[in-house]
């Protein structure tokens, strides 16, 4: 019996040895698969794992991460899910799930799992923008709509995304089977390569899409486009691939490259030449060129950014380039940055999955100052974004048509195009100014009223005394302007009926100001102040003087005021008496040194010790600093104009 036992026992052992070594086979056979980015095919080697009980919370982190690869927040956020509750499970899963949650419309619970990262003390903006504003979901359904969403005839079951269009001409890029032979499949995800197609546009009517002529197409990817003003250049994304010769990094990933083609007499692309800051160790994609052709726009996950991918521009003089540069921290964030595109008016749009979005990629819009700095970020919000991935904005030259890509629920395929109409939000905006010196008025009050005589808008005027409120077209609102130093100017009507081909309505205000009211303090002016038993006028008194000069000729030049000068109490009434007057006469004669007119200063007297602003009388103990501040000349506006 023992004899049998030990057979048995043996012939246990031994069937066991193959079965633990196929399966560490298959985990380094599934490894293999995600680090060269063959999702789909790891996907399935990984549930293997799973059915078979082997390292199944290392296989479940590696199916939530490759779905998460593949955008499929639903198949991510069910591992997701499981992973969050392995045992001293790396935070970073936390916030994971959460982005997965979003991408699921699930935005409660996904806040519950932000949270839990945040409290593992983990620095990342992401996190901070994403909780910094808790009506955001509310309000970017709120927001007055100026894109209109259609579908476009020309999308495929496969992947189809970073539409263009110059002088009638749509360019896209696109994963569909067309051609001879037999078409290669891409690993990450198994559809075939993406080739760039074409397809004229004749009112309405579209050709059938063809493959771009020339020698852009290769075996490899090539993607998003850019097209110079004249249509003759084009910027374009490809596998690292140049001359027939497949580029990869040291661990043996093909990433990708910039390359520029140009347009032949034949309409065929010729002259492929790849950029000269691209680099095998890092993919450098997405362009776009602005209007003059002189800075290019770019996506790249090269060492030195801020996250998993970037923006960067880069100057451009005919075939000489400049050294790229990081659009920094307004732009970037830890996440994705990508898909940039700048408008002919020098806005730029970009895809971002690490600032405050719907879910996952959302497209975003930069807002330029007067001076074009960039003043604000907004999300387009919906019908432009949706809780997938929504990327490869464009917009025609008039601003009036444009695309999106998103692979977004109810599409044909992975990827599909949909293009807008859009109609640009109406604006009622103006200037607020003075009236007697044409400054501009900051913090001015401006109330909106629809023509119910509703309160629809509480505005304040920027620092050069600027609004600008978002209305409705065709029909009509009364603005008011105030402020306290000011008086009331009667409202005025703004009519926004019959305002097609235009974006907005001027309504200025000139407010005189209020008479007898100290300015003094909104320019920081203080009193001027003098050393003990001295009367001449102190090198922190000039730079008050300067500047109270300055506001009698240049702001105010109607201006009027009157000075009075004191002292403190050490000393006979009827000796500061005197000395105040010698105080009172240094001031009036340094103001009139700088030209201001004198009969513009109506009075200027001494008090002696008359007027002490705090108890340091005859014989009370007081420290120099309490004595100090009776020492002074004081200014009193008596007119504005």
């Amino acid at each position: 019996m023992k004899k049998v036992i030990h057979i048995l026992i043996a012939v246990l052992l031994f069937g066991m040895i193959p079965s633990a070594s196929a399966q560490f086979g298959k985990q380094k056979k599934a490894d293999a698969l995600y680090n060269s980015f063959s999702f789909v095919k790891a996907i399935n080697v990984y549930k293997e794992m799973v059915d078979n009980n082997y390292n199944v919370d290392y296989a479940k982190r590696r199916l939530a991460d490759s779905y998460s690869m593949l955008r499929d927040p639903q198949n991510a956020s069910a591992y997701y899910a499981e992973v969050v509750k392995q045992p001293k499970v790396d935070s970073e899963y936390y916030l994971k799930y959460a982005l997965a949650l979003r991408g699921l419309k699930k935005y409660e619970e996904s806040e519950i799992w932000l949270n839990k990262y945040k409290e593992t003390g983990v620095v990342d903006t992401r996190i901070q923008k994403i909780m910094e504003d808790k009506n955001f979901i509310t309000n970017i359904f709120n927001i007055k709509q100026q894109f209109f969403s259609k579908t476009v005839p020309f999308n495929s079951e496969l992947s189809d995304f970073g539409a263009v269009e110059k002088n009638n001409v749509i360019t896209f890029a696109s994963s569909r089977d067309k051609g001879v032979g037999i078409k290669r499949t891409y690993s990450w995800n198994q559809q075939p390569f993406l080739d760039l197609f074409t397809l004229k546009k004749d009112g309405e009517t579209l050709s059938e899409a063809k493959k771009v002529e020339g020698d852009i197409n290769t075996k490899f990817h090539e993607g998003q486009i850019s097209l110079s003003k004249d249509g003759k250049t084009m910027y374009f994304t490809r596998n690292n691939y140049t001359d027939g010769k497949k580029g990869k990094d040291g661990e043996g990933i093909n990433n990708l490259k910039l390359y520029k083609a140009t347009l032949n007499e034949d309409d065929k692309w010729e002259k492929v030449v790849e950029l000269p800051f691209n680099n095998n160790n890092y993919s450098v994609g997405h362009p776009s060129l602005t209007s003059d052709g002189k800075t290019l726009y770019f996506a790249s996950d090269m060492p030195g950014g801020k996250g998993k991918s970037d923006i960067y521009k880069v100057s451009v003089n005919g075939d000489s380039y400049g050294t790229p540069e990081n659009l920094g921290d307004k732009i970037n964030t830890e996440g994705q940055e990508v898909f940039p595109f700048v408008h002919s008016d020098g806005n730029l749009f970009f895809s971002s999955d690490g600032l405050q979005g719907l879910g996952q990629l959302d497209i975003f819009a930069t807002v330029l100052d007067d001076d074009g700095n960039i003043q604000e970020i907004i999300n387009l919000g919906s019908p432009v974004n949706s809780p997938m991935d929504d990327f490869s904005f464009f917009l025609n030259d008039t601003g009036e048509t444009g695309f999106i890509s998103s692979n977004r629920e109810g599409g044909v395929g992975d990827d599909d195009i949909y293009g807008f109409d859009r109609v640009p939000l109406f604006a009622i905006k103006g200037v607020v100014t003075d009236a007697i010196n044409k400054q501009p008025i900051k913090d001015a009050k401006i109330i909106i009223k629809d023509a119910n005589g509703n309160q629809i808008a509480d505005l304040l005027t920027d620092d050069k005394g600027k609004y600008n409120y978002s209305a409705d077209r065709e029909t009509t609102y009364t603005v008011e302007a105030s402020h306290p130093k000011y008086l009331p100017e009667p409202s005025k009507i703004a009519d926004t009926r019959n305002s097609k081909g235009k974006s907005f309505v001027q309504v200025d205000f000139e407010l005189d100001p209020v008479q007898d009211v100290d300015v003094l303090a909104d320019i920081n002016i203080e009193n001027i102040y003098f050393d003990f038993d001295k009367h001449t006028i102190r090198k922190d008194a000039e730079v008050e003087l300067e500047k109270i000069s300055d506001l009698l000729l240049k702001t105010y030049p109607g201006m009027e005021i009157e000075i009075g000068s004191h002292t403190d109490s050490r000393g006979s009434f009827k000796y500061n008496e005197a000395l105040g007057m010698r105080r009172a006469n240094s001031t009036y004669n340094y103001l009139v040194s700088r030209g201001v007119d004198p009969k513009r200063i109506k009075k200027h007297e001494g008090f002696g010790e008359y007027n002490l602003v705090n108890d340091c009388k005859d014989g009370a103990d007081c420290s120099e600093e309490a004595h100090q501040l009776n020492r002074r000349s004081v200014f009193t506006i008596l007119k504005m104009k």
